[in-house]
């Protein structure tokens, strides 16, 4: 019998490293959503421990008012507190007198703090003694109704 011409085995060609396979195109676009997601919860979890954390301090700060003065500024500093703690731009800090009152003012309809009780937040905490048309009760309201308000997406 006469041998057949068989030729010897031939090996296919090596893979190439270009294109990825499919996997490789989702892992990076998986990993920027995953990233997004992970911040996104994060800041809302804090946001909403700050809120939290701001209301029991209020409900503190009602309970122990002694000094009206030192209530006013008490209350000035949890509301600045709050707001830098819960704004996502991080321009509220340096806000002083009818900039931090506008402020105050965005995201509550009638302007409270501009044209309301809340006038006395600017400069009060900064007098010898606290003007006499201040009505602690509706300045109590008014920042609950300020955090409930933070609480909401904007």
């Amino acid at each position: 019998m006469e041998p057949l011409p068989l030729k010897d085995i031939h090996l296919p060609e090596s893979i190439g490293w270009w294109p990825p396979a499919v996997g490789w195109w989702l892992l990076p676009i998986l990993l920027i959503l995953f990233i997004v997601l992970v911040r996104h919860v994060y800041r809302r979890l804090t946001r909403k421990t700050a809120i939290k954390r701001a209301q029991t301090l209020l409900t503190q700060i009602r309970r122990q008012q002694n000094d009206p003065l030192q209530t006013l500024t008490d209350l000035s500093a949890l509301l600045r507190r709050t707001a830098i703690s819960t704004d996502t731009l991080g321009d509220v800090a340096g806000l002083r007198g009818q900039a931090w009152l506008d402020y105050l003012d965005r995201k509550l309809p009638d302007a409270p703090f501009s044209q309301g009780v809340g006038r006395c937040l600017a400069d009060a905490h900064y007098r010898p003694t606290v003007p006499e048309q201040t009505d602690l009760e509706a300045l109590f309201a008014l920042c609950e109704r300020w955090l409930k308000q933070q609480d909401k997406p904007s």
